[in-house]
């Protein structure tokens, strides 16, 4: 078993975070401190950058349930424990973040949204409420697999504004392909909500679409950025 101590590099993980912060680490150095140990001719900051390069990165691995884990050579109950943990805090600490600014512009509501929903290999809706400070109070799954009239209905996006008492609520779902642009569908879900939300005498803010950065095209849509959300 090659043990963390068996690095290759002059500065090991643990030596450098006591030394220059946890900034200082990559990737692969942040992880190794969590799997503690490698396998017979692979040191662990290798193991875990073979982890990532298998996965594709840090948010695909975050979403891996605990088996997932360990299917991999080397990692038992005990380091996928330790990994789903501490991806489970990143998570938490961005959702207490949510918490400290207003979700006033559509580049915010992506900051916060897209570590979670940029990846996910099916299409997602999240309801998320706020009161009239624009802060946020809630975020609820409304539809797992398609945003269409029928998963997305007006009556299941409202649920939780309604039952919440919310001043106002931003619909938000991704684009499993990378490209937000908006569908028909999507045109059809977002003006129908619009009246929905008009009769129900609550606030729709935005309707965001979340994709990945490329180039030639931004990594999501607003509804209201382009004047479709008055």
């Amino acid at each position: 078993m090659a043990l963390l101590n068996d690095s290759a590099d002059s500065d090991l993980p643990r030596e450098k975070i006591y030394k220059y912060g946890a900034p200082s680490l990559s990737n692969a150095e942040l992880m190794a401190i969590f799997l503690t140990s490698g396998v017979v001719g692979r040191n662990v900051i290798q193991v875990a950058g073979d982890l990532l390069e298998k996965y594709g990165g840090l948010q695909e691995l975050g979403r891996l349930p605990v088996a997932e884990y360990m299917n991999n050579k080397g990692i038992g109950l005990a380091k996928a424990c330790k990994l789903a943990a501490a991806f489970e805090l990143g998570i938490r600490v961005a959702r207490e973040k949510i918490r400290s600014q207003p979700l006033d512009t559509p580049d915010l509501i992506y900051g916060h949204f897209a570590h979670q929903m940029g990846n996910l290999p099916s299409e997602q809706a999240l309801v998320v409420t706020v009161d009239s400070r624009l802060m946020h109070t809630s975020t609820t799954t409304v539809s797992a697999g398609s945003v269409n009239e029928t998963a997305a209905h007006p009556r299941e996006i409202l649920r939780p504004v309604v039952s919440r008492n919310a001043y106002g609520f931003i619909l938000i779902h991704n684009h499993p392909s990378g490209d937000p642009t908006p569908s028909r569908a999507d045109y059809r879900v977002t003006e129908n909500l619009l009246k929905a939300a008009e009769v129900m005498q609550v606030k729709f803010l935005d309707h965001v679409i979340i994709g990945r950065p490329a180039a030639g095209r931004e990594a999501f849509f607003s509804f209201r950025a382009a004047g479709v959300i008055p």
